[in-house]
């Protein structure tokens, strides 16, 4: 134990999860070189490579993948133990917060809380990522993700949840545009020429079709978007129509035509996800009731 650095540790658990000596340096803020220094004393200690060269970065060695398991849960229940007994000032805390979202949280939920941080916590920095569902259990697991706002997958029960709020669809259409009054009645919506949007790309079908079919009906789609932030940009230069959450919309309705959608049900949840890792931290906690209390509003 004489010979054990905690730094070392830390070092230790950041090249396990990068994978590689530059990025895992720019995770712990410091130098390549010094970071390269330490593996060398990581790998001297526990008298194994660790990690070797491969085609793209590098790979873990057995030895190491052994280690990863209890080194990060040891390193996870010493943070637990140091915040739990740590004040937390928002006005002069320096923390970098990780979220992961979709473009339209980020512009509905994100933006407002950067204009509010910059009031309360002006040295709280908020770096976000793009949405995976697929990825994000595993990047909340290894903390590369602190938090993300999104709809839950019912798959993932083990990550920690609280409701912000439920989001449900409008019709927008350009400025005057003569018949986006139809999109009423399902019959009357798909007759219009339409826009969808597909985060994956490429999808010219969403569960809109699914209750446009059981009601004996199917949509004239004839472009998919990315995003919904294009949207708007799009249907305004054409006769198309596009449903589109109504929030984003929210500051900017008398820019489009548009109407509520009464025959659709479709609505999805929007949440906080964490992982059990950051629940107790005092910072994180603040975090998500700013965000909870921004929404509310």
């Amino acid at each position: 134990m004489k010979r054990i650095d905690l730094n070392l540790l830390v070092s230790l658990e950041a090249l396990l999860v990068e994978r590689n000596v530059t990025r895992a340096a720019a995770r712990l803020h410091m130098s390549q070189p010094a970071l390269s220094a330490q593996l060398n004393r990581l790998r001297d200690l526990f008298k194994d490579p660790l990690l070797v060269p491969a085609h793209r970065g590098m790979v873990p060695t057995a030895k190491a993948l052994e280690l990863i398991g209890p080194l990060r849960a040891s390193l996870d229940q010493l943070r637990g133990t140091l915040q739990g007994h740590d004040s937390f000032s928002p006005a002069t805390a320096e923390l970098t917060i990780s979220i992961a979202c979709t473009d339209y949280v980020e512009t509905v939920v994100v933006a407002p809380l950067i204009a509010a941080l910059r009031g309360r916590a002006p040295k709280i920095r908020l770096a976000v990522h793009r949405f995976s569902p697929t990825r994000l259990a595993r990047q909340l697991g290894d903390g590369d993700v602190d938090l993300a706002i999104a709809t839950p997958d019912a798959g993932q029960a083990h990550l920690r949840t609280r409701h912000l709020f439920e989001e449900s669809y409008i019709l927008i259409g350009r400025p005057g545009h003569p018949r986006i009054a139809e999109g009423a009645t399902a019959a009357g919506f798909a007759r219009l020429e339409q826009v969808i949007v597909s985060p994956s790309g490429g999808v010219f079908s969403t569960p809109v079709d699914v209750t446009l079919e059981a009601l004996g009906h199917s949509r004239v789609t004839v472009a998919s978007a990315a995003s919904f932030l294009v949207v708007p940009s799009i249907v305004a230069s054409s006769d198309l129509v596009a449903l589109v959450p109504r929030r984003l919309m929210r500051d900017r309705l008398a820019e489009v035509a548009w109407i509520d959608v009464p025959w659709l049900p479709e609505r999805f949840q929007v949440e906080l996800i964490w992982h059990e890792r950051t629940h107790g931290h005092r910072g994180q906690q603040w975090i998500r009731d700013l965000i909870h209390d921004l929404v509310a509003r």
